[in-house]
């Protein structure tokens, strides 16, 4: 079986959110189980020289999108053991940032195009070719539109998954021909709410769908949370399911980061605290008995910071050091920095996102709080636990996949939940925490669960694999 995966952004490579962690990793999981699996990704300018000079030259081609022929360069190095392919057009990838473009429609149907277009040159025509969000979600289509004549291509099965619902690639009907490419007869195919919507086109056109948990799968459902495509998506609910993200468990190990002050396991808790210890240094904290409770987030409401706010002075009363780490809306920058004025010896307010603060937060704090309102999978609640800081979280998406409430009967709760999107019961679960943190062996029990819990790849992957089976045994 081949599989080629498909991203608009691929760690170490490029990257601007958790499609990129996924993107780098995913694929080789896949592949350590002797699956073959290549990569393929745009390459951007802001790819570092230093991997650069890892690619080597493969071709190029032209590519056809409407009334252009445009130059498509492929370049491809080897990372890891898995085969990464490089997309290059500095016209389309050759500027500051990833997304947010004028033509970002035409730039990704370029790079959709391109992805079939390539396959003869580098010789790997796949069983499977695995799509990423709305910048993929043309591939299908182009598959059905252009390429069934090709017996190399009419075999080759999709898979496109949904990172958030929340960005589905919507444009208006005169640009379907001249900037997509598509015939006329795919009007309907990409038609819903009077606009062309790409990720509905790909839900449509693809074999399978997955979401990235099985609890946003079930929610996207849901109109509160898909965004209006829920209509559609229920109607074809039989192709729909969900797989949880995994964790690159090498990366984020407190045994061997080389970032913290003092490595440690779950046997060798001591060196946490000394990393709690570094962090109030660092930060200029008060020393005290005092949990340190953490949010290391993007700064906006969907992350459930309006929840922090309304309830703040009542969680400090609770006796707590509170640090924060991220940017986004002024609204909530503003209001964490006046909290730091307020309370200069147990609030710290770092607006931006430094990768070195982050583990060090991730390692000294003791909670971690993500309240949010969504989180198809969530990625900083699994590196907390993984660094022995238990987490409180609301039970939706991928946050209610991965805690489990301590309170739960089987006794096996590793983190602190709370259901619905309320303040006061965000309050209660934090309440919940700070007191059994005062008990050191009920905490300690919590922090080995949580760090002994397994987020590898390789659980992921397998899932993945019996996919992608189950799609060429039909």
């Amino acid at each position: 079986m081949k599989v080629l995966y498909v991203a608009s952004e691929v760690v170490p490579f490029s990257q601007s959110g958790g499609l990129a962690d996924v993107a780098g990793s995913l694929p080789k999981a896949i592949r350590d189980r002797a699956v073959s699996c290549r990569v393929v990704s745009p390459l951007y300018g802001s790819v570092p020289q230093s991997l650069r000079e890892t690619m080597k030259f493969i071709g190029h081609i032209e590519v056809q999108l409407a009334w252009r022929r445009q130059y498509c360069g492929v370049f491809s190095c080897n990372l890891g053991g898995v085969v990464h392919y490089f997309i290059d057009n500095e016209y389309y990838f050759a500027r500051d940032g990833l997304y947010g473009h004028f033509d970002d429609g035409e730039r990704f149907a370029f790079f959709s195009k391109a992805v079939l277009a390539i396959l003869p040159l580098i010789d790997y025509f796949p069983d499977i070719i695995h799509l990423n969000d709305w910048q993929t979600a043309l591939v299908p289509l182009y598959l059905k539109a252009y390429y069934q004549g090709d017996e190399r291509y009419r075999r080759i099965r999709t898979v496109f998954t949904i990172h958030n619902i929340l960005y589905q690639g919507r444009y208006g009907f005169a640009i379907l021909g001249d900037v997509f490419d598509l015939p006329d007869s795919f009007a309907e195919v990409v038609s819903y709410d009077g606009c062309i919507n790409l990720m509905k086109g790909a839900i449509q056109c693809a074999d399978r769908v997955t979401t990235v948990s099985p609890t946003y799968a079930q929610e996207i459902l849901d109109p509160w949370y898909a965004d209006g495509l829920d209509r559609y998506l229920r109607t074809c609910q039989w192709k729909l399911s969900g797989i949880l993200n995994g964790l690159d468990t090498k990366s984020y190990d407190p045994a061997a980061d080389p970032v913290i002050a003092h490595p440690y396991t779950a046997e060798t808790l001591e060196g946490k605290a000394l990393d709690k210890q570094a962090l109030r240094q660092d930060l200029g904290l008060t020393e005290s008995n005092e949990p340190i409770v953490a949010l290391v987030t993007r700064l906006v409401a969907h992350k459930g910071l309006d929840l922090v706010k309304y309830i703040f002075n009542d969680m400090m009363r609770l006796g707590i050091q509170l640090v924060v780490l991220g940017s986004g809306d002024s609204a909530f920058e503003d209001f964490f920095y006046s909290m730091q004025q307020i309370y200069p010896n147990t609030v710290r307010a770092i607006l931006g996102f430094v990768p070195e603060m982050a583990r060090k937060i991730y390692a000294g704090a003791d909670i971690f709080l993500m309240p949010s309102k969504t989180e198809p999978c969530g990625l900083s609640q699994m590196i907390a636990m993984r660094y022995g800081t238990i987490p409180i979280v609301r039970e939706t998406g991928g946050l209610k996949d991965t805690v489990l409430d301590a309170g739960d009967p089987s006794g096996e709760g590793d983190g602190y939940t709370f259901k619905t999107y309320n303040a006061h019961d965000m309050l209660g679960a934090l309440d919940r925490a700070v007191g059994a943190y005062h008990l050191p062996e009920v905490w300690q029990g919590l922090q080995k669960r949580a760090m002994t819990k397994d987020f590898s790849w390789g659980r992921s992957a397998a899932q993945y694999i019996e996919l992608y089976k189950g799609l060429l045994e039909a």
